[in-house]
């Protein structure tokens, strides 16, 4: 059924070309009866060639609207004038004043109601009933008169309803454009602001590595040979490290200074609890555990775990409420670091956690998204089921040497 559905909708004129055949068969009987009974104005011919335009009218009347309501009022002139007097098939005057009023111009839609408000007094005026008063042939005009005018309110009704939804369709397909730019700009921002961290992170720990490198060539002079070129190795590919990831990166840094020229070690595991500690003091109770054998780990899964942590308090402090707690939890597995940070506030609305936010919001949770996802991790975030919320994170670690 719905594929007969979808169909129909898809061929319009097939369907309005199938009761244009059912019309033209209903006003051949009217008219060859009413001929038959002589009762009947005009030829039977020309009220078959009447007939057979009007049928065509509701045939391509959604193709062509303002050609065929042309058509219907040039042949309703000839009726007048051929006295061929009004048959079922002037049925299509009603069609078309409806198709023209929701989807034609708007002259069409003006022209069509002028003409059918007066469609029916003329045909009285020319085709008056047998034996009626004035007043009789007048309730008979308005009669007539009433379906034509609700044809077009109903009409132009249709065409400003549709006129709404494409409105709202416009704005919502607008609005989820901008959704996208902007969350793809928050994405954009926080990859800079995580590249930049990470060299920081990877610059000062290969600065170390090429001075501890050089120090070793020039104080193991007395070892083998084999050690001296294997020190000179690391010197050679730390420098190489060095400055590739400096020109990498180094468009992240314009306009960006640091005292001393010197790179500063970004925050680790370690100062998690000083951040515990500056959220109690800034009233927001904390419960902080950690489980399993803690040890050394890569920079960048440190920095994460610490950023992580950190965007989640942000988050209790301004989504959980008035009197929210949370809890943290960092647990050292065998081949992984696990981080779970609850609360039992009210949470974060749902669109804050819905992936690209809402309206470009949420850029908090994209960030979480973009750094996890940078050192091979998973992440879960959403309202815990006994309220609150909950963000649960799994980084992938080896040991760092």
């Amino acid at each position: 059924m719905q594929r007969l559905y979808d169909f129909l909708r898809r061929h319009p004129t097939w369907v309005d070309t199938f009761w244009a055949v059912v019309l033209f068969g209903l006003s051949g009987v009217s008219v060859v009866n009413l001929h038959g009974a002589g009762g009947h104005h005009g030829s039977i011919a020309a009220s078959l060639a009447v007939s057979v335009v009007l049928c065509a009218v509701v045939a391509l009347r959604r193709r062509f609207p303002e050609a065929m309501l042309l058509v219907a009022c040039a042949t309703g002139l000839a009726q007048l004038v051929l006295d061929v007097e009004t048959t079922v098939a002037d049925f299509a005057m009603l069609v078309i004043t409806f198709t023209v009023a929701a989807i034609g111009a708007r002259w069409a839609s003006r022209v069509a109601l002028c003409v059918s408000l007066g469609a029916a007094t003329v045909a009285q005026i020319r085709w008056p009933a047998a034996h009626s008063s004035f007043v009789g042939h007048v309730a008979v005009a308005v009669f007539q008169t009433v379906p034509f005018a609700l044809a077009w309110v109903l009409g132009d009704s249709m065409r400003t309803r549709r006129a709404y939804f494409a409105q709202l369709e416009e704005r919502a397909a607008r609005l989820e454009k901008e959704r996208e730019a902007q969350a793809k700009v928050a994405v954009a921002a926080e990859r800079a602001r995580i590249a930049r961290e990470l060299h920081d992170v990877v610059a000062h720990n290969v600065s170390v590595m090429v001075v501890q490198a050089d120090g070793a060539a020039y104080v193991l002079d007395a070892a083998p040979d084999q050690a001296k070129k294997a020190l000179e190795t690391i010197s050679s590919t730390g420098r190489q490290a060095l400055a590739e990831m400096r020109r990498l990166l180094g468009v992240l840094r314009t306009g960006e200074h640091q005292e001393g020229g010197e790179y500063v070690p970004q925050p680790d595991v370690d100062q998690i609890d000083d951040l515990v500690e500056q959220c109690r003091t800034a009233g927001l109770p904390v419960d902080f555990k950690v489980e399993g054998t803690p040890r050394p780990l890569p920079s960048g899964v440190e920095l994460t775990a610490y950023r992580i942590v950190q965007e989640a308090l942000t988050n209790t402090r301004k989504h959980g409420g008035p009197g929210a707690g949370a809890s943290v939890r960092l647990v050292y597995f065998d081949d992984g670091l696990g981080l779970l940070v609850e609360d039992d506030g009210k949470g974060a609305p749902h669109e804050l956690y819905e992936e690209g936010g809402a309206d470009g919001q949420g850029h908090g949770l994209i960030g979480m998204r973009e750094r996890v996802g940078m050192v091979g991790g998973t992440l879960d975030a959403g309202p815990r089921p006994g309220g609150g919320f909950r963000i649960s994170v799994l980084l992938p670690l080896k040991p760092a040497h």
